[in-house]
């Protein structure tokens, strides 16, 4: 919706322009619209259009994600829409259906029981219907390669904030520790041609510093849960 709106009002779509509806009308403080607005509509139009169209089927995966489809649809810088998706992700609230009307091969017991769970939702609100696995642990079937074992960034020139808190994220959010790894790397330095024909190197030798996420000591098999996610 963002780039669309974008594009509408710089020209570089043939079926859309600017948004001219507000033009000469007073807004707050005594302003005055003029010029080339962002036409908004035509984007969300769009937007509608094309995501929601993938949305065809009656059950209640289709309806969360429409429903959470209309919940990010907005214009804004894409810093604030992500801050207030981010909020809106930790307050997600998990959609209860019930079971015994979505079992009974009904299709208007099945719809009756998704509109009934959505009756207490606000639209602007974020919904999911499973719990997120946990990632910390490795799971095969689903394609999870957990945390032990993983690279982190515990120092180093130039490192963002989010960098620096790799560590805590991958390792100590999963109950690990981490484990300092030094490796010693052998290769070829101050390498000369000699007349004629030879190359002659000399062998120089440098140790590689790594971070990685290790278990604890009586540590067997058990992590700790991130905190709660959902998908």
């Amino acid at each position: 919706m963002y780039t669309l709106t974008k594009n509408c009002s710089l020209g570089d779509l043939d079926s859309c322009g600017c948004d001219n509806s507000r033009n000469g009308k007073i807004g707050g403080r005594g302003w005055l619209w003029g010029g080339c607005s962002d036409n908004v509509e035509f984007g969300e139009k769009i937007s509608r259009s094309y995501v929601d169209a993938l949305e065809t089927g009656q059950d209640s995966r289709a309806a969360v994600n429409l429903h959470n489809n209309e919940a990010g649809r907005m214009l804004s810088n894409f810093r604030e829409i992500g801050n207030y998706l981010k909020v809106k992700h930790d307050q997600a609230q998990k959609l209860e259906m019930d079971k015994r009307r979505m079992r009974a091969g009904n299709s208007a017991d099945s719809r009756g029981a998704i509109t009934d769970a959505f009756s207490t939702i606000a639209q602007t609100e974020l919904i999911y219907l499973e719990d997120s696995p946990d990632y910390c642990k490795r799971n095969v079937s689903m394609g999870l390669h957990g945390t032990e074992g993983r690279d982190c960034l515990q120092s180093g020139d130039g490192l963002s904030q989010w960098e620096k808190r790799s560590c805590r994220r991958l390792c100590h959010d999963c109950g690990l520790r981490v484990e300092e790894r030094r490796t010693e790397i052998v290769s070829s330095c101050n390498c000369k041609f000699h007349w004629c024909c030879t190359v002659k190197c000399e062998n120089c030798s440098q140790v590689i510093v790594k971070h990685v996420c290790a278990r604890r000591e009586g540590m067997h098999g058990h992590y700790r849960r991130r905190a709660r996610g959902h998908k």
